[in-house]
C-alpha cells in the first residue's frame, strides 16, 4: 500500500482563475525520499500543504495509506506528519528540550520520557544533548536551529515527513552538510520523506524520485537518471540545461 497517493487533486485559490495544484496524479511508497522541484508558484508547497491538510483540496483525494484524509480530523493528522519549515518556527523564550517536547508537553507525556526523547533526537541530528538541550535559540547558529526543527518534527516518530525548503535560507556549506545528515537521517529510519525545492542540485542529490512540477501540473515523475536521460517537455529540459550550465561554469573557472 502506498504512503501517498494524489488522485486527480486540485487547488484554486480564491480570486485566481489558475489552479495551484492542477490535477495531481502520483503515488509514493513507504520509505521513498520524494523531492519536489520547480520554480516559485509552480504549486509545490502548496500540493505539501494539501498532504496534511493545512489546505483543503477543492477536487480529487488524497490517500495517506489507503485512507482518504478528508475523512480525518485535521489536527490528529498533522500530528502524525512531521513538518519542517524553512523559518523554523523555534519558540525564542523556550529552550532547545521545551521546543522539541511542545508536542508532548500537550499530550502530557512524563517528564523523563519528554527529556530522553529530547536526548535521543539531539544525538540523531548530531547535537550533543548536554551541550544544547538548555540552550536557547537565540544561541544556535541557522544550520543548529535547523537540525533542531527537524528534531522537533521527529518528536512523535511519525511515518511521514514534509519538509517545505528546509535549507533556503541557510549558506551554502551548511546546506549542503545539512543534505548530507538528512540522506543519514532518512537512510537509517527509513521514513517516507517529501521535501519541496526550487533547487535542480538539491532535488536530484536527495531524491530517490523527483515530482517535478509548473504551473500547478506534475510534469514528470521519475528518478533523476530517467528524467536527465529523458526529459519529458521542454520545461523539464530547460531545468537540466541550467544545472549544466552552472557546472559548465565551474569547469571552465
Amino acid at each position: 500500500m502506498a504512503a501517498i497517493e494524489y488522485q486527480n487533486v486540485c487547488k484554486r485559490f480564491s480570486g485566481s482563475d489558475a489552479w495551484a495544484v492542477d490535477h495531481v496524479c502520483a503515488k509514493i511508497e513507504t520509505g521513498e525520499f520524494i523531492t519536489i522541484l520547480g520554480s516559485s508558484g509552480c504549486g509545490k508547497t502548496t500540493l505539501l500543504k494539501l498532504t496534511n491538510r493545512l489546505y483543503d483540496s477543492d477536487d480529487g483525494m488524497i490517500l495517506i495509506h489507503g485512507e482518504d484524509i478528508a475523512g480525518k480530523d485535521p489536527v490528529e493528522l498533522r500530528r502524525s506528519m512531521g513538518y519542517v519549515i524553512q523559518q523554523v518556527g523555534l519558540f525564542p523564550h523556550m529552550n532547545i528540550q521545551d521546543n522539541i517536547t511542545v508536542i508532548p508537553r500537550l499530550l502530557k507525556w512524563k517528564k523523563n520520557d519528554m527529556e530522553k526523547r529530547a536526548c535521543e533526537l539531539l544525538e540523531l541530528v548530531g547535537l550533543e544533548p548536554d551541550k544544547f538541550r538548555k540552550r536557547y535559540p537565540s544561541q544556535l547558529s541557522g544550520g543548529q536551529q535547523q537540525r533542531i526543527g527537524l528534531a522537533r518534527a521527529l518528536v512523535l516518530d511519525p511515518e511521514i515527513m514534509l519538509l517545505d525548503e528546509p535549507f533556503g535560507a541557510i549558506d551554502a556549506i551548511t546546506r549542503m552538510n545539512l543534505q548530507n545528515e538528512l540522506l543519514r537521517i532518512h537512510g537509517g529510519l527509513k521514513k517516507t520523506f517529501l521535501l519541496v525545492t526550487h533547487d535542480i542540485n538539491e532535488a536530484f542529490k536527495l531524491g530517490n524520485r523527483v515530482m517535478i512540477m509548473n504551473a500547478g501540473r506534475l510534469l514528470q515523475f521519475d528518478t533523476p537518471k530517467n528524467i536527465v536521460k529523458h526529459p519529458a517537455d521542454p520545461f523539464v529540459q530547460s531545468l537540466i540545461d541550467s544545472a549544466i550550465m552552472q557546472e559548465q561554469f565551474w569547469k571552465d573557472a
